[in-house]
């Protein structure tokens, strides 16, 4: 038999699909619209209150830009902004002449190559007219000189004098109006002070004008020293650094955490490989003033007279002379008409101390007076025949003819 069920069934299953398919299209559509809403109140509209702008989105952890100059900069990051457009890279070029091991033999024939060869280094600029100190050792020899600020500005340069005794040279840049380092007083120092380091160590080999910055304390003033075993110059009353110098870092200036320059570096003791172990100096800026006022006036470094020579004194001098000690020196001679001559003293006295400081023998009276610039004046105190007496010795420029 027929039964009418069996041809309701089929058209129902007909439209099942269409059912489905509207059901999943709303579906579909809310969830689009829901995004959309979604991107709109994100992008267009109301921005919850204190949430970011989208220019400032940032990684997790990170330090929005408005709060690095508060939680980051500090005095070192001030001074060395202040100093850095003063330092320059220096390249000194002289040439040097060259000969194989079989041109021995050639000499007289044969006179050799002739190389360009540079020497780098760093300095600073102390006077806005283009004045800028460096080490001697680092223009010495140099026939042609050239400098490099921090912005990238490259000029020609020439020495005005030198300094050998200091290790300083004084060069004048061609141009005006350079930034200038501000000066600081090297004589208040305190033994464990921020002491921050700018120079350009290996000169331009990084491809970067920027100088480079290392920081460490002041770890002692006043230190006498020895470049080597072997040499005979004496470095006298420099200043003892833990910050970083490196090769090339020479001529640049040691600055405090004021942004003013404090000294000048100039050595370091290195490991047997050359890498730096800590032990910085450089010259007190103080005698560096002196010796940029000598060489702007004078074209040279006045060499002082004292005009007397003095012996140490031996356990047979202090037994002959009846003397309370063996300390200080021993006034052999007088210059007459010369300082000591002026001040009133005389052979025999003995000279204890001068500017208060307690003298050991005559190499320690030297290292005392070193830096002492003509028209300076020196108190020495003097034991004559037990009595302690006090001369003010005003030096003057040594003579030609002595």
């Amino acid at each position: 038999m027929y039964d009418d069920r069996d041809v309701v069934r089929p058209a129902r299953a007909r439209f099942l699909p269409y059912i489905f398919g509207g059901i999943t299209g709303v579906s579909v559509a809310l969830v689009v619209v829901m995004l959309l809403m979604t991107q709109r109140g994100t992008d267009g509209g109301a921005r919850p209150t204190g949430s970011p702008e989208p220019a400032t989105y940032r990684a997790a952890g990170s330090t929005p830009s408005s709060q690095i100059s508060e939680q980051r900069r500090n005095a070192i990051v001030t001074a060395t902004e202040q100093v850095s457009p003063s330092v320059i890279s220096i390249m000194g070029v002289y040439r040097v002449r060259t000969r194989s091991y079989y041109d021995i033999w050639l000499n007289r024939f044969y006179p050799g190559q002739i190389r360009p060869q540079a020497t780098q280094g760093s300095g600073f600029i102390i006077d806005k007219r283009g004045y800028a100190f460096t080490n001697f050792h680092v223009v010495r020899d140099a026939e042609r000189i050239q400098v490099t600020l921090s912005d990238g500005k490259q000029y020609a340069a020439r020495v005005v004098g030198t300094a050998p005794t200091y290790d300083l040279a004084l060069l004048k840049i061609d141009g005006d109006d350079f930034p200038a380092a501000k000066l600081g007083n090297s004589d208040d120092l305190v033994v464990g002070e921020w002491a921050i380091a700018i120079g350009s160590p290996f000169g331009l080999q990084l491809a970067d004008t920027q100088p480079t910055v290392t920081v460490g304390v002041i770890s002692a003033n006043h230190r006498d020293i020895k470049q080597d075993e072997n040499s005979e110059q004496i470095f006298n009353d420099m200043i003892q650094t833990d910050a970083a110098i490196n090769p090339g870092n020479s001529g640049g200036p040691l600055i405090n955490a004021h942004g003013e320059v404090i000294g000048v570096n100039t050595l370091i003791f290195s490991s047997g490989t050359g890498a730096n172990v800590g032990i910085g100096f450089a010259i007190p800026i103080n005698r560096v003033s002196k010796v940029y006022e000598e060489l702007v006036e004078y074209g040279r470094v006045r060499d002082v007279w004292v005009g007397m020579s003095a012996i140490d004194i031996t356990a047979q001098v202090q037994t002959a002379l009846n003397l309370p000690s063996e300390s200080g020196v021993l006034v052999q001679s007088i210059e007459e008409g010369g300082p000591a001559d002026k001040a009133g003293l005389k052979p025999g006295d003995q000279i204890i101390a001068i500017n208060g400081v307690r003298l050991q023998n005559r190499a320690h009276a030297n290292r005392v007076i070193f830096g002492s610039g003509v028209g300076d004046t020196i108190d020495m105190t003097v034991n004559r025949k037990d009595q302690l007496l006090h001369f003010k010795v005003t030096l003057a420029e040594r003579p030609g003819d002595i």
